[in-house]
């Protein structure tokens, strides 16, 4: 499904990770207006290495994003995206559009003036605009009421999360970030607001406590929709229901905000269970219809399988489908 030049849906999808890719990819290719908001609390590989080194935000997330949006040929794409091999010392693991977008921000002074004119060689079409202009530092309370700070830390625990906050990284915890230049105008001018797909804790939630987003979320007329995992990951979202994953959001938000919830109808075969290749999967997400309606939720159910040799993606086809159904049922 395809939208014509003359209903364009605007809309702003809120995550990061390896998800928020595939959807972008998929909004882009329907030709719909597009603008995603990325996490900037990532702290591992070669993004946390040059947020520590160059004292920027971690590229990784956008540098996808920018890719996923972009028009260039794909050997441009490839270089963009190419990685250095373990053995070259001090630049193993690093991809060329990491340090680009470090170096672009160096020589502008301004992350937001870099990507802006990244978008212009990259041909993006769309938007793609970090959550906040700095590096921020992600926290975990704990259900058994210890707190860590920093993702890579707080996945490594591997333990069930009460609560998530983030802070600036040379700030104190009642140094707040503010929001992305772009990011609040996003939200309160979109149709859709789109959160996930994604982790839960480390790539949804970051952006949503930001006071500004959150805001800007709880007063926007835009429908809210959320993008249920498929699997349920250790730590994070152990023996969740897709109604769980939403009641967290809602209460990081402060209240029963979110319209919809796009939920994975398809078995996964159990070959793409407990493999080496995936250990942070444990189950498949279960259904609870109770805790959906209970919360004023309305659910869309498909087979959003894409089965891949790396592991369990959304099929970014299906999804766009689902999300221009609903489109047009508010706007025709």
């Amino acid at each position: 499904m395809i939208a014509n030049e003359n209903e364009r849906p605007k809309i702003t999808v809120i995550g990061g990770g390896t998800g928020l890719p595939v959807l972008l990819s998929g909004l882009k290719e329907a030709n719909c207006d597009v603008t995603a908001i990325v996490t900037v609390a990532d702290d591992g590989g070669s993004s946390g290495a040059i947020r520590n080194s160059v004292k920027t935000i971690p590229p990784g997330d956008i540098r996808n994003c920018l890719v996923a949006l972009s028009n260039i040929e794909d050997i441009y794409k490839d270089i963009f995206q190419y990685r250095f091999a373990p053995e070259d010392q001090e630049f193993s693991g690093h991809a060329i559009g990491n340090l680009i977008i470090a170096a672009l921000a160096e020589m502008r002074g301004d992350v937001y003036a870099a990507l802006k004119l990244l978008a212009m060689m990259m041909d993006v079409q769309g938007q793609v605009l970090p959550a906040a202009e700095e590096p921020l530092v992600l926290q975990a309370h704990f259900q058994d009421g210890s707190f860590i700070e920093g993702e890579t830390s707080i996945v490594a625990k591997r333990q069930a999360i009460d609560k998530i906050g983030v802070r600036v990284v040379d700030g104190y915890e009642a140094r707040r970030p503010h929001a992305g230049r772009g990011v609040l105008k996003a939200i309160e001018t979109a149709d859709f607001i789109i959160l996930g797909p994604g982790s839960l804790y480390t790539s949804i939630l970051p952006n949503l406590v930001i006071d500004e987003i959150r805001q800007a979320i709880l007063d926007t007329p835009a429908q809210l929709l959320y993008i249920c995992n498929i699997m349920t990951q250790i730590g994070e979202t152990e023996h969740f229901s897709d109604a769980d994953h939403v009641r967290v959001i809602n209460s990081h938000l402060g209240q029963n905000r979110v319209d919809y919830i796009l939920a994975n109808n398809a078995v996964v075969p159990k070959a793409y269970i407990n493999r080496p290749e995936t250990p942070e999967y444990l189950v498949q997400v279960s259904h609870d219809s109770v805790g959906l309606a209970d919360q004023g939720i309305q659910l869309v159910e498909a087979d959003f399988l894409a089965l891949e040799d790396k592991g369990v993606y959304h099929d970014r086809r299906k999804l766009v489908n689902e999300i221009l159904k609903i489109y047009r049922r508010h706007y025709k």
